[in-house]
This record gives C-alpha cells, sequence and structure tokens, in this order.
C-alpha cells in the first residue's frame, strides 16, 4: 500500500496512464462512429446506435479518469524537478 502513495512511483505512472488514456480516447471515437453508422443505417451492427453512444460516453468518462492520473504523474515530476535544483 505504501507503494501507492509513494509520489516517485506515481510519477513513473504518467505514462501508463496516458498510454492508457489515449486507448481509451481512440475506442470512444470508434463506438461514436459506429453509433453514427447504424443510427444513418436505420439498423444495428450488433447493438442499436443508442448503445453505441451509451458506450462512446462511458469510455469518454474513463478516459478522464486516466487523464487525471497523467496530470498528478506530471505534477509530482515538477515537484521533483523543484526539489533536485
Amino acid at each position: 500500500m505504501e507503494k501507492y502513495c509513494d509520489p516517485k512511483w506515481l510519477a513513473d505512472m504518467a505514462t501508463v496512464s496516458k498510454r492508457r488514456w489515449f486507448v481509451f480516447w481512440i475506442l470512444a471515437l470508434i463506438f461514436a462512429v459506429l453509433g453514427i453508422i447504424a443510427d444513418a443505417m436505420n439498423g444495428t451492427l450488433g447493438l442499436t446506435a443508442m448503445s453505441w453512444f451509451m458506450l462512446t460516453i462511458a469510455f469518454f468518462v474513463a478516459s478522464l479518469s486516466f487523464c487525471l492520473a497523467w496530470a498528478m504523474g506530471v505534477y509530482f515530476r515538477a515537484l521533483e524537478a523543484k526539489k533536485a535544483e
């Protein structure tokens, strides 16, 4: 548990969080496009158009948590750099 409270570990996880944010963001965009296509076809692409849009919203909200984790990591790196000066 102490590992998760260590600012150095959080700073090192910034790059991992950035990659996860990017993957979730791209998936949300793909789901949005699939929703638009399903709505334009007046059919389904495995799911209804509303379901694709709900997945889009869920993935955008999930990507925000990774974006905040990345911002915390950058902040802790800045604090370490300031202490090093």
